[in-house]
C-alpha cells in the first residue's frame, strides 16, 4: 500500500494529551501478527490516534506472522508493567499462551480480530466475518449472473484456516455458494502472504479448474498477484477477482470492474474501539466481552456511497 511505510521491527510511540493529565501513567503495548501487512499497520493507526485522545503512551510491536517474536514481544511487555496489552495474534492457538501469561501478571488484554482458541481477555474485537463473507459471495452471485455465467466454480486463495477469521469467512462465503448453487473449487491457504504466493496459487488453480470463473481472495494487499496470474491465462474478463479487505486503489479499480467488489473491514475504527475499551477499563466501568463491527460489502453498485467511511474507518485516512 503506497499510503504506509514499511514499519521497522519496533516502533514506540509516545503521546501526552493537556486535556487527560489523569491518564498519562497509563501504558499499552499493541502487538501486531505483521506490520508488514497494510490492514494491521491501518489498525494500529487506530489504536495511537485513539491513544493520543486520551493521553496514553503507546508501544507498537511487530510479531512478523512469528509465533516466536509474539512471545517474546508478550514477555517484554510484562516486563515492562504495561497497564495493558492489545493483540492481534499469529493465529488463535498461539494467543492462548499469552492470554495465560498477562493472566499470571494480572494485566488485561484485548484481542483485536483474529481470536483465540481459549483464555481469559478482557474483551474480544472484531468484524463480523462470516456475514461480511455471505455479504460478499452475494455479490458475487449477482455479478455472474449479470454476466450471463451460469455454470463454473470458485477458487478460495484464503487465510490461515487455524485463525477464527479464517474460519468464519470460509464458512460465511461457502453459505453463500450454495445458495446460490455455485461450486466452488480448491481452497488454497496462504502462508507467507507474498505476492509471488497468491500468483502461484491463482495460476494452479487456473490451470487445475477448466471451469474456474472467479476467485476470491480472502486478503487484499496481494491482489495484484492473482490480477496477474489471471493475465498470464489469457483469462482477462473470464475469471472475476474480489476480496476481502480494501486498498486505496480499489477506488479507482472496484468502479472499473477490475474487481468485482471487496468486503472491507474497518480497521481504524477498530483500532480505536481497542483503546476506548480500555479507557473505560481503566475507569472502572464495565466493558462488554464481544464487541463485533460490520464489515462493508462494496461493489460498483455502492462506492460512491461510501466513499467517506471507507477513507476513514477501511483506509485509516483521517484527515488526508
Amino acid at each position: 500500500m503506497k499510503q504506509f511505510k514499511q514499519a521497522v521491527w519496533m516502533i514506540v510511540v509516545m503521546f501526552v494529551c493537556a486535556c487527560a493529565q489523569e491518564n498519562t501513567n497509563k501504558q499499552i503495548a499493541y502487538i501486531a501478527s505483521d506490520r508488514s501487512i497494510p490492514f494491521w499497520q491501518i489498525m494500529g493507526k487506530g489504536v495511537v490516534s485513539k491513544a493520543l485522545e486520551y493521553g496514553y503512551e503507546i508501544e507498537l510491536l511487530d510479531s512478523k506472522n512469528l509465533a516466536k517474536v509474539e512471545l517474546e514481544h508478550t514477555i517484554k511487555a510484562i516486563q515492562n508493567r504495561v497497564d495493558a496489552i492489545i493483540i492481534s495474534p499469529t493465529n488463535s492457538s498461539r494467543c492462548v499462551t499469552v492470554l495465560k501469561l498477562a493472566q499470571a501478571a494480572n494485566i488485561p488484554v484485548v484481542v483485536l480480530d483474529i481470536g483465540t482458541d481459549a483464555g481469559e481477555y478482557l474483551s474480544f474485537i472484531s468484524a463480523d466475518n462470516k456475514k461480511g463473507a455471505y455479504d460478499i459471495g452475494k455479490v458475487l452471485a449477482n455479478k455472474m449472473k449479470q454476466k450471463g455465467i451460469e455454470t463454473g466454480e470458485v477458487g478460495i486463495i484464503a487465510i490461515p484456516q487455524k485463525r477464527l477469521n479464517g474460519q468464519l469467512r470460509t464458512t460465511g462465503f461457502m453459505q453463500a455458494m450454495q445458495e446460490e448453487g455455485i461450486k466452488t473449487a480448491d481452497i488454497k491457504q496462504q502462508v507467507n502472504f507474498s505476492l509471488e504466493e497468491t500468483y502461484m496459487f491463482a495460476n494452479e488453480l487456473i490451470i487445475k479448474y477448466d471451469d474456474l470463473k472467479a476467485i476470491w481472495l480472502q486478503g487484499s494487499d496481494k491482489y495484484q498477484g492473482a490480477l496477474n496470474a489471471i493475465k498470464d491465462a489469457n483469462k482477462e474478463g473470464e475469471i472475476l477477482l474480489i476480496t476481502f479487505d480494501a486498498e486505496p486503489e480499489f477506488l479507482e479499480l472496484i468502479p472499473k470492474e477490475v474487481l468485482v467488489g471487496a468486503a472491507m473491514q474497518q480497521p481504524f475504527l477498530m483500532g480505536q474501539e481497542a483503546v476506548v475499551v480500555l479507557h473505560e477499563h481503566f475507569n472502572g466501568n464495565a466493558v462488554a466481552r464481544n464487541i463485533q463491527l460490520p464489515i462493508l460489502a462494496i461493489s460498483q453498485e455502492n462506492i460512491h456511497e461510501k466513499l467517506f467511511i471507507i477513507k476513514r474507518n477501511v483506509l485509516g485516512l483521517e484527515g488526508e
